[in-house]
């Protein structure tokens, strides 16, 4: 048989598997409540003031897998959306594991990177786990945290800019690469801020930043921010679920 009798059109509806990363306290725990019956792998233990369904706090590597596993098996549980909160506290659990493999206190210890190519070689693992999950139905929603950090361009001088706090080396391997380039949306949140500048004379100038609160979701890269979509979103979003649903882009 022609392998050209096995083409087939590729548009068609599929769960999402989305990371959303920001600043502290900024509420991603309880956008994250809002998407359709999510159920948490809590490693956290940040959801006490949130009515929401959860497994018990994570703090081993088998206690975060294995309901992943676990989800990633069809069954009629009723759940939709799975949860990770965070990425950045998962791999956590994860150095720790390899650390404890390796019979030394931290990954750091671990020379020449070798710890931290095992630990980005088991997130590379529990991403196809979480790929089952997809695949067996549900949303996957990873939360994270956001660093500063040196972007090298290689067409313009170096700049700092918001992304994942997860770890990725000088050879941009890492967990912080496997996620963006797994996710089908990596989305920026942060509080919008209004930047005035005043003429003070002599060469002076002062520049205030001010905002009200008000929260929003980027969803494509910046100079300022690391982010991206495979679907046709707007550029900016407000940080509620109303503004940000995903049927009406599929």
């Amino acid at each position: 048989m022609s392998v050209l009798n096995t083409v087939k059109k590729t548009s068609k509806k599929r769960p999402r598997r989305t990371l959303l990363y920001g600043v502290h306290g900024i509420g991603k725990s309880s956008w994250a409540c809002q998407w359709p019956s999510p159920v948490f792998i809590n490693l956290e233990d940040g959801l006490t003031d949130l009515d929401a369904d959860a497994f018990p706090v994570a703090r081993t590597l088998q206690e975060a897998w294995q309901p992943i596993i676990e989800l990633g098996t069809p069954s009629d549980h009723g759940f939709k959306t799975l949860v990770i909160d965070s990425a950045d506290w998962l791999e956590r659990v994860i150095w720790d594991s390899v650390a404890h493999k390796n019979s030394v206190r931290s990954i750091s210890e671990i020379g020449f990177g070798k710890g931290y190519a095992q630990a980005a070689d088991i997130f590379s693992k529990i991403l196809a786990s979480l790929d089952m999950v997809r695949d067996s139905g549900m949303h996957v929603l990873l939360l994270g945290h956001s660093a500063i950090k040196k972007h090298e361009s290689p067409d313009s001088e170096s700049y700092d800019r918001y992304t994942p706090k997860l770890h990725q080396n000088a050879a941009g391997v890492g967990a912080s690469s496997l996620v963006q380039e797994w996710a089908d949306e990596v989305l920026f949140c942060n509080y919008k801020t209004y930047v005035s500048s005043t003429d003070r004379g002599f060469g002076k100038r002062e520049v205030r930043a001010t905002g009200a609160g008000e929260r929003v979701i980027y969803t494509s890269e910046r100079p300022s921010h690391l982010a991206k979509s495979r679907l046709n979103l707007p550029d900016t979003v407000p940080m509620s679920l109303d503004s940000f649903d995903y049927g009406q882009y599929l």
